[in-house]
């Protein structure tokens, strides 16, 4: 721990060491690649997941657990042997605003990075060279560069346009890192955890206001680095370490969570 703030320091540490722990994967979407153990399998159901992943947790973890039934519990088999017999099953399916239009190219955009392309691992190497939003930027041109309708693009959000990406983020903290806590998968081992910033979302944003991590109000790109930053002063190596804990303490609404330090602004 490299910051001057020892008792903020610790507290994070107790609020990981409450939280970041498999007692609370069944609640989470990270259930869903858990269910699997090749490496190709955990990776396109973290992915599918991690885009499904707003709203409802216990809605988020129904429509993703049926989506990965759709594909006979066998993402990457059934992926690089989709055909238009098999596209017929996910007519219907429809989650909120993801709907079967979405969902196909979605699939169709997965087959083809994995038949032709090593899948997702190499499209975000570039973490370790040019930093986490051109990676990002790069990400989504390459995937948005096979055929779709311009609706499916809002499912995966522009940093370029200041969106904050938590869907992405976390589904790339479930690949990184790695602490063998049994939460996360540390699955892409050429890319550095350091590199990483939180998926913030309004839970986990709420509990970083309240410990002082963040003052911008807006739970946008900017944010994201603010309190990425700020984490990086109690762990450099691992700043996203704390996600899982500060996401349930917000979510739970953690009364023995306290308010500490400044007031946003």
């Amino acid at each position: 721990m490299r910051s001057n703030d020892p008792a903020l320091g610790n507290l994070l540490e107790e609020l990981y060491e409450r939280y970041h722990n498999p007692s609370f994967i069944d609640s989470d979407p990270v259930s869903v690649p858990h269910l699997f153990s090749r490496k190709e399998d955990i990776e396109i159901s973290g992915f599918l997941t991690a885009i499904l992943s707003w709203g409802n947790r216990k809605s988020i973890i129904r429509s993703a657990r049926h989506l990965v039934g759709l594909m006979d519990d066998a993402p990457f088999d059934f992926l690089v042997n989709l055909t238009g017999k098999e596209k017929k099953r996910f007519g219907s399916f429809q989650y909120r605003t993801f709907n079967p239009t979405d969902c196909l190219f979605f699939l169709e955009a997965l087959r083809d990075l994995y038949r032709y392309s090593g899948g997702l691992e190499p499209l975000f190497s570039g973490l370790n060279r040019t930093g986490n939003k051109e990676t990002l930027v790069n990400f989504r041109r390459k995937f948005l560069s096979f055929p779709h309708p311009a609706r499916s693009e809002k499912h995966l959000s522009d940093p370029a346009r200041g969106s904050s990406c938590k869907r992405i983020h976390l589904f790339l903290r479930w690949m990184v890192r790695r602490d063998g806590r049994g939460v996360d998968f540390g699955l892409w081992k050429k890319i550095d955890p350091s590199h990483l910033l939180c998926p913030l979302d309004v839970h986990s944003a709420n509990a970083a206001r309240r410990l002082g991590l963040l003052k911008r109000k807006s739970n946008d790109w900017k944010a994201v680095e603010e309190m990425t930053a700020k984490l990086r002063e109690f762990d450099p190596s691992d700043p996203v370490r704390y996600d899982f804990a500060m996401f349930g303490a917000g979510i739970r609404g953690d009364q023995r969570l306290p308010v500490y330090g400044s007031k946003p602004d």
